[in-house]
């Protein structure tokens, strides 16, 4: 995460409303071999204590947990190049600026029974995101299907220690330097979902 003080004052719960509204991150973890990469949704309980997922059975993470190990889940939001002209000021830097909130804790798989609880969960959220469509349920499957689909997937829960937030917005900036970067951004520029970016720039935690 960056260091520096600005990017790192906005509030545990909002941390936490940010990573269960994105839901999906990557996951990571190192052995031997060196660091292990996946791409997984995710589900945070109500607490922000334990994420849970599922992987692959045959994904390298999955087969390194005969025994728990220590795992993040690093989650993205917008983010977008920053031209020094935006802001306005003699003698500045280009910069990238971004949201993102890293889950820290210890990984562990699961017994199987646990796997179904999780797919439902999981899916159920995401459903209800989706109203008024008629959601989906796992209980539309032909079992048989359903049991065929599970023998490869294992349920993983991650227990979380530490949640660490960077909201890189400009906020070590003139608060019209900063307005003019968030106007730039939001018309268009290298990244992702710029637009939001720029909201986030223009009410930036430490400017609240």
């Amino acid at each position: 995460m960056h260091p520096n003080p600005a990017f790192r004052g906005e509030t545990p719960a909002r941390n936490l409303a940010f990573v269960r509204q994105r839901g999906f991150g990557v996951l990571a973890v190192s052995d031997d071999r060196g660091p292990l990469v996946s791409h997984v949704p995710f589900l945070l309980n109500e607490t922000g204590t334990q994420a849970h997922l599922h992987l692959v059975r045959s994904n390298p993470i999955a087969r390194l947990l005969d025994d728990p190990c220590p795992a993040v889940i690093a989650v993205s939001g917008p983010d977008g190049y920053i031209s020094p002209d935006w802001y306005g000021l003699p003698d500045q830097v280009p910069t990238w600026n971004y949201v993102a909130v890293h889950l820290r804790g210890t990984l562990r798989r699961l017994p199987d029974e646990a796997l179904r609880p999780i797919l439902d969960a999981v899916s159920d959220h995401f459903e209800d995101e989706l109203a008024p469509k008629p959601p989906w349920r796992t209980a539309k499957m032909d079992p048989n299907a359903m049991d065929r689909m599970m023998r490869a997937i294992v349920p993983i829960r991650l227990d979380i220690d530490t949640v660490d937030g960077t909201w890189k917005l400009g906020q070590n900036k003139p608060e019209d330097a900063r307005l003019g970067a968030a106007e730039g951004v939001g018309n268009g520029t290298a990244g992702q979902d710029t637009q939001a970016l720029a909201r986030l720039m223009r009410e930036p935690p430490s400017a609240k």
